[in-house]
């Protein structure tokens, strides 16, 4: 869908220059979804693997985020393979739903209500990102914490619209449940992409 060079805004690399690669197409449909364009692959044209790391190669930092819609649906081995061969760092940003097929330096997993996460996906995650919309969330959250491996960082990060009303809920629940951290989106607050 589209490809851009940037600061990371969420989570443990937020802060960090890395080149963005959105894929289009996702049947997850978050009703709060801030890239819904997304979601249809056909209202996109396709892109070589080539083009991309090219494109990619021509900045300095080597961390390449790909994300989405859902990068999931996709067979990213050819793409990790090409990117990791020019020396970046591959990390992918899923809900979980599909298997995961690449090589992936680091896994940020942040399920979604509307498509369960797949527990061998959340297993492998090196990051849980909880999206908080509702004080329900809290406990979703926990359902799907348990099936993460103990060194996954978890992280719980306000709707963007919802900021406001559940941050403060967000910092007494870090305050007593301490494996918890809060992740915000930087970047918004940056006004970057």
């Amino acid at each position: 869908m589209e490809q851009f060079y940037t600061l990371q805004g969420e989570g443990a690399y937020s802060g960090q220059a890395a080149y963005f690669i959105r894929l289009a197409g996702c049947d997850v449909g978050c009703v709060w979804c801030d890239v819904k364009e997304s979601w249809d692959a056909e209202k996109h044209p396709r892109v070589s693997v080539e083009a991309i790391v090219e494109a990619a190669a021509a900045h300095p930092a080597r961390l390449a985020v790909i994300t989405g819609g859902e990068p999931a649906m996709y067979d990213l081995n050819p793409l990790c393979d090409a990117l990791h061969r020019l020396g970046f760092r591959v990390h992918i940003e899923t809900s979980g739903a599909y298997p995961l097929l690449g090589t992936f330096d680091w896994i940020t997993v942040s399920p979604k209500k509307f498509k369960q996460p797949l527990p061998s996906v959340c297993a492998r995650a090196d990051e849980l990102k909880i999206i908080v919309f509702n004080k329900s969330d809290f406990d979703w959250a926990e359902q799907h914490a348990a099936h993460c491996r103990e060194s996954c960082l978890l992280l719980l990060q306000p709707e963007w619209d919802k900021s406001e009303a559940m941050t403060p809920l967000i910092i007494d629940y870090v305050k007593q449940h301490p494996r918890w951290r809060i992740s915000l989106q930087t970047h918004k607050w940056m006004e970057i992409p």
